[in-house]
C-alpha cells in the first residue's frame, strides 16, 4: 500500500514534487485547496499518513501563517525538503512559439519569470495555481495558450517543455516540511537538526539568556522566527530551527533552556534536508 499524504494545491504542482522527493514516486498525494486543509487531514489517520507544507522560500520569505497551523497542531515534523523552483513554459503537442498568445500562470511563477516573458508580445493570464493552468490548458487543447508550471505537471497532463527554465532567479528555493501525526511519527535515524517553540518572560535579556545557552551547546541556530502572542502585552513566541551533531547535544541544549524559558514544544527532530541542484 502506497504512502498518501496531503498537499496544497493540484497535481502537478510543487508540493507534489517535493511529496515525491521525500516518499518516492509512488506516492498518493491529497489535493487541498488551503494549508488548513493540508493540516486537517494530515492529522485525520483515516484519510492521510500525513503532509506535506511548505514553510519558506529563498526569495519571498518564511510563510507565516503555516508556523501558525504547526503550533496549533499535534503533528510532527519527521523531515524536511529543499526544492529549487524551475519554471518551464509548457505548450501543448505541435505548438510553436510564434503560435502563442497567451501564457497562464500563478502570478508569483509569472513575476519569478518576466524577464524571458518580457521578450514576447504575449498577454500575461493570472490564474490560481501553476499545475492547474497546465491541466486547463491540456484539456481545452488550445494552440495559442501556454502554461508556466512544473516538469511533472508537463509529464501528467501530455505538454511538451517548449522553453525550460525560464525563471529569472536561478538559485530559488522552497523548504517543505514533511508532517506525521504523533503516533506513527517514528524517530528518524541520524537525526541532526529539530524545529522548536518557546516562549520567553518579558524581563530583560530573557531571549539573550536562551541564545546563549544554545551558542554555548555548540548548536547552530540556523532560524530564529518570532510571533506576537495574541492577547499578550508585547509578549513574543520564537520559532527555532536547530542544528547538531548529535541527539545528546540536542537534548542537553534543551534541558537547560527548559528551566529559563515560560513554554517549550519540540516540533520535530528530523534529518536535515540537502538542497538538490
Amino acid at each position: 500500500m502506497s504512502t498518501k499524504v496531503s498537499i496544497q494545491g493540484y497535481e502537478g504542482s510543487f508540493h507534489q514534487v517535493a511529496a515525491q522527493q521525500y516518499f518516492g514516486k509512488d506516492v498518493e498525494v491529497i489535493p487541498c485547496a488551503t494549508f488548513r486543509e493540508v493540516v486537517k487531514i494530515a492529522g485525520n489517520k483515516k484519510e492521510s499518513d500525513g503532509g506535506v507544507m511548505a514553510i519558506e522560500n529563498s526569495i519571498a520569505g518564511s510563510i507565516l501563517p503555516n508556523y501558525s497551523l504547526l503550533q496549533k497542531s499535534s503533528l510532527r515534523i519527521v523531515g524536511e525538503v529543499y526544492l529549487p523552483i524551475k519554471q518551464h513554459l509548457l505548450v501543448n503537442p505541435g505548438v510553436q512559439l510564434e503560435d502563442i498568445r497567451e501564457v497562464h500562470s500563478h502570478h508569483m511563477a509569472i513575476q519569478q519569470c518576466l524577464e524571458y516573458l518580457d521578450k514576447y508580445d504575449w498577454k500575461l493570464v493570472e490564474t490560481e495555481d501553476t499545475a492547474l493552468s497546465a491541466k486547463k490548458l491540456h484539456q481545452h487543447k488550445s494552440k495559442h495558450i501556454a502554461a508556466i508550471a512544473s516538469k511533472l505537471a508537463a509529464d501528467l497532463f501530455e505538454l511538451d517543455v517548449i522553453t525550460p527554465n525560464i525563471h529569472t532567479m536561478k538559485s530559488n528555493y522552497t523548504r517543505f516540511l514533511v508532517i506525521q501525526r504523533e503516533d506513527i511519527a517514528e524517530t528518524v535515524a541520524d537525526a541532526n537538526k529539530a524545529s522548536v517553540n518557546f516562549n520567553t518572560d518579558h524581563s530583560r535579556g530573557s531571549l539573550a539568556r536562551v541564545l546563549t545557552r544554545i551558542a554555548d551547546g555548540g548548536i547552530n541556530l540556523s532560524k530564529l522566527q518570532s510571533f506576537p502572542i495574541p492577547g499578550s502585552d508585547w509578549q513574543y513566541s520564537f520559532h527555532a530551527d536547530m542544528e547538531f551533531d548529535t541527539l545528546d547535544q540536542f537534548e542537553t541544549v534543551i534541558s537547560q533552556i527548559k528551566p529559563i524559558t515560560t513554554e517549550l514544544k519540540v516540533y520535530g527532530v528530523y534529518k536535515k534536508g540537502k538542497a538538490i541542484v
